[in-house]
């Protein structure tokens, strides 16, 4: 038997009631759109009030994330316990319990054997982080039954839910008016979910606790998962745009930056007390000479003892959520390359954001393709060379300026995709598959290389679980491989920051050498931040990491193409710590800078086509 809680709810707040009310449902999860696992859940009377039980359970590139669930609440939805044992995400152990206490207003939690006393005021929910999705159909119901309050307190902080309009979907041959909401407070940013008529929650698009895309669709509107993916992806950019407007300083159409020092990545010396005059977001003029005239109403901004430098580009972003779009613009980012993201979501927001419609920088998208497999990621996926070519055209006719290959496609597939991407005027960067070589890769078709891990286990050799050798690029086979890089003139996106954050020991606090990290959101700092290594695998994860390094340094000294990115590491920060590698690893400044300007709008094409904003 299958009814909503708000029947239950009644039923409940009967008193002596016999009668036993239930309800069970099921959920379809995803990663980046790729049907990954479900959840299985229930509701049950237990005399003036219910409980819940969720099993949920996915596996993310062969790794299993299961948690179980169980929720107490009274029949008018207000909170009891919530128990949590299990994973939200390969790397993150959840196992919490909690009690809220409604008269002393405060919650007794337990955390990994710990138990301490939070304070929670009155309309406290119990709820932690994105899953199980049933918590979030429970929220929901607890918001609609108690008056829609402008937040709920939780306790981790508190939870705002704005209406998002309506949405006419199909399902059991059917069309149903579902309304769409947008939740702020469970995870950094927002989520969108939809619910029916009955208050049963149909679809959640959300990121989990990796910050990587989720999703999760009520089994009988798995069908519309796509339109679910791209309404969220409008909801939340108007969400930003409406904050955007309310912003105390309006856009200034006309702009005057005077007294700067102007560089310009091109390599030129610095230009100093320049002023730059920016008509409607593009540059108009620069002027060296003293006091130049102010257009009447100008904004005007003093830059002395300031630089003023090119927008940077960070070539391997994964826009996971709409709010990237200010911090990479925060960061001094006006250009970024998606490297591998849902379908839906990135075309939507490039789209969105190329029509001035939301916040964020200019972006390129190289769309991902994988095989199919136990280590898979994605949705898009090819097994066959005739799949290989047509997901390469549907990729073209999305607007798409490269396609990144990851790491479980066959091997034998990488040359027809680059001969149909070459083709088509596309290029080919991404991850070495299995079973192939950098240089394979290379001479298979590939234009650039993401994450110097690759060139650096074949140049050196590298074997897992073996002794890590100090770099030496004088042998015959190192010198033939860095020749052949030269002659194909590959690109390496090295992402050597992210590596430092996974390699450090963790007897170095992370924040001595990544200092954002500690002002950005907690939630973001906790998920992206890594403890480090510890002190038993120290000397082998130095090694690897001074051999990446060094590895940055000879390709730059051979004049191969380095460009910097991030791989999202810690947002709007790592790009300025990936530049500050660099001059580690030798390069001058003015080679660092141009490595996240000039550099990536030449090999993408660009660089005849920008470079005024």
């Amino acid at each position: 038997m299958r009814a909503s809680l708000a029947m239950l709810a009644v039923s409940c707040a009967v008193a002596g009631a016999s009668a036993q009310t239930s309800e069970q449902g099921r959920f379809i999860l995803h990663k980046f759109a790729r049907t990954n696992g479900e959840e299985t859940y229930s509701i049950t009377r237990s005399g003036n009030g219910f409980k819940l039980t969720s099993d949920f359970l996915f596996t993310d590139r062969g790794t299993k994330v299961p948690l179980k669930t169980v929720f107490t609440a009274t029949g008018e939805l207000e909170p009891l316990t919530l128990s949590l044992d299990g994973q939200s995400s390969r790397m993150s152990g959840l196992k919490d319990s909690m009690e809220y206490h409604a008269d002393a207003q405060s919650i007794t939690l337990v955390r990994d054997g710990k138990t301490q006393q939070l304070p929670a005021p009155k309309g406290t929910f119990l709820i932690d982080g994105y899953s199980p999705v049933t918590m979030q159909q429970m929220l929901m119901r607890y918001w609609l039954r108690h008056g829609k309050p402008a937040s709920i307190p939780t306790p981790a902080g508190s939870v705002t839910i704005t209406p998002a309009g309506t949405l006419s979907v199909a399902a059991n041959g059917q069309q149903h008016a579902l309304q769409g909401y947008v939740i702020n407070g469970l995870i950094w940013g927002g989520e969108t979910l939809w619910m029916d008529e009955r208050q049963d929650l149909v679809a959640l698009i959300s990121t989990d606790a990796e910050f990587d895309h989720f999703e999760a669709i009520r089994d009988e509107y798995e069908g519309a998962l796509g339109t679910f993916i791209q309404n969220a992806a409008n909801d939340n950019l108007a969400a930003l745009a409406k904050l955007a407007a309310s912003a105390k300083q309006p856009v200034a159409r006309n702009l005057v930056i005077q007294n700067v020092t102007l560089i310009d990545g091109t390599g030129a010396a610095p230009v100093k007390d320049a002023t730059v005059f920016v008509e409607d977001g593009k540059i108009a003029s620069i002027v060296t000479a003293p006091k130049p005239e102010i257009p009447a109403g100008a904004t005007v901004i003093d830059g002395t003892g300031k630089y003023l430098i090119p927008g940077l580009w960070d070539m391997h972003a994964h826009y996971e959520q709409v709010e990237w779009g200010p911090i990479y613009l925060a960061a001094g980012v006006t250009t970024a390359r998606d490297c591998g993201n849902e379908f839906d979501f990135i075309t939507t927001v490039r789209n969105t954001l190329a029509a001035g419609k939301g916040i964020g920088p200019e972006i390129l998208i190289a769309g991902v393709v994988d095989g199919n497999g136990p280590m898979s990621l994605g949705a898009v996926t090819a097994d066959t060379p005739e799949q290989a070519r047509e997901v390469v055209r549907r990729y073209k006719a999305a607007g798409a300026m490269q396609i990144k290959i990851y790491s479980s496609l066959k091997p034998d597939l990488v040359p027809v995709i680059a001969e149909e991407a070459h083709k088509l005027g596309m290029t080919v960067t991404g991850h070495v598959p299995n079973g192939m070589t950098t240089e394979q890769a290379v001479m298979g078709g590939y234009d650039q290389i993401n994450h110097i891990q690759y060139p650096v286990r074949d140049l050196l050799h590298l074997e897992r679980g073996k002794e890590i050798p100090p770099a030496d690029f004088s042998t015959p086979d190192a010198q033939r491989q860095i020749a052949l890089y030269k002659q194909h003139h590959t690109v390496f996106d090295d992402t050597i920051s992210l590596y430092e954050n996974f390699y450090h020991p963790s007897s170095v606090a992370y924040a001595t050498l990544e200092p954002g990290v500690l002002k950005v959101a907690p939630q973001l700092a906790e998920a992206l931040a890594s403890p480090g290594v510890p002190a038993d695998r120290a000397v082998m994860s130095m090694a690897m990491f001074h051999d990446m390094m060094a590895t940055v340094r000879e390709l730059h000294k051979d004049g191969l193409a380095i460009v910097a990115g991030t791989d999202q590491n810690i947002p709007g920060y790592s790009l300025h710590r990936e530049l500050e590698l660099y001059i580690e690893a030798g390069f001058t400044p003015m080679e660092a800078l141009q490595a996240a300007t000039s550099v990536p709008a030449r090999v993408m094409g660009l660089d005849k086509s920008g470079g005024n904003d």
